[in-house]
């Protein structure tokens, strides 16, 4: 754990230019509770994939894994439907997400005209991870009024060709950002820690890249080995240089929200991450370990608890807030992470 006496550079550029709040996200990805939190509606935001298991790359870090733990878009329904179907269950908002084609981008197009219904009609949040967008999805995701686009931003071609099996370069991961930009989209771009095989290699260029449009929220993630995949014995980065990582993108972006997302390894090392995460300064982290509340406090700041994906950090477009927990009900949460 962090034991300064100094406050860190980051942790003052926050002070200058954020109240001293600190968010914590729950989001219904899986299973999760602490001593210091128990979330009361693990449905209210849940990802949703529209490929189901399938995707065309394998990357060397996932494989497809992660798709297992979304809710798939079954054949004789389409996403509305299944909204809808989440809606009636409690469920606020969704993640659209999938596998990706061979061009490195979820394939978004057909269901754009459901994610206009799902917010239209059901009135619930609508986010999606869109991989490499291309100029007509980044178009037709503004006319639905998408509420936000997540995509990885990867700063070193080797990693884009060894890991994500794409014939692509860091070029067209810009193009993205740039294209979002046009059309005025909320952008949340995600940084990997690690992503090459557990080395540092692009994550820089990548904070430079981002610095340079005008994003909602940065979310830093740590490489976590699957397994089953070719990185399952690969160590994930070491944990200094993630938090050295966390003071520098708090300097690149003094005035832009900066999260810890929920992927990251869990035990003693997640506990000095989020600990890292508060003390150089970032906005908010996603399943806190435990302790990180009482941490956060410590410090000055105080919580606030969302039951949504970190991503949604805005303020929604009725000037309302989305939905936070009242501190007062967590007393009897119990039990570990899980």
């Amino acid at each position: 754990m962090t034991t300064e006496t100094v406050e860190p550079t980051g942790f003052a550029i926050r002070r200058e230019h954020f109240q001293n709040t600190m968010e914590f996200y729950a989001p219904g990805l899986k299973r999760w509770e602490t001593q210091e939190w128990k979330p009361t509606n693990p449905r209210r935001f849940l990802p949703v994939s529209v490929t189901g298991g399938a995707c065309a790359l394998q990357c060397d870090h996932c494989q497809a894994k992660v798709l297992k733990g979304m809710i798939s878009v079954k054949a004789e329904e389409n996403l509305y439907e299944l909204a809808r179907r989440l809606k009636a269950g409690g469920t606020d908002g969704i993640l659209v997400s999938g596998g990706s084609t061979k061009s490195g981008g979820v394939p978004l197009l057909f269901h754009l005209d459901h994610i206009a219904r799902i917010r239209d009609e059901l009135g619930m949040k609508v986010v999606v991870h869109s991989g490499v967008v291309s100029p007509v999805i980044a178009e037709g995701l503004a006319k639905v009024g998408v509420d936000g686009v997540m995509l990885d931003i990867i700063g070193a071609d080797e990693t884009i060709r060894d890991v994500y099996h794409l014939d692509l370069t860091t070029a067209d991961f810009e193009r993205s950002l740039a294209v979002l930009a046009e059309q005025g989209l909320r952008i949340i771009p995600h940084i990997v820690l690690g992503m090459h095989y557990g080395e540092f290699l692009g994550e820089h260029t990548a904070l430079e890249m981002i610095a340079r449009y005008p994003v909602s929220t940065l979310i830093i993630v740590v490489l976590v080995p699957l397994t089953g995949t070719p990185m399952e014995h690969i160590p994930p980065p070491p944990v200094n240089d993630c938090i050295d990582f966390f003071e520098e993108a708090r300097a690149a972006m003094p005035d832009t929200k900066i999260n810890l997302g929920c992927g990251r390894p869990m035990g003693a090392t997640k506990t000095e991450l989020d600990w890292g995460a508060i003390d150089h300064g970032l906005n908010g982290i996603a399943y806190p370990a435990d302790g990180a509340i009482a941490y956060a406090e410590s410090r000055g700041l105080t919580a606030e608890l969302y039951e949504y994906c970190c991503s949604l950090t805005w303020v929604g477009d009725d000037g309302g807030g989305y939905q936070t927990v009242d501190l007062s009900t967590l007393a009897d949460s119990a039990e570990i992470t899980r």
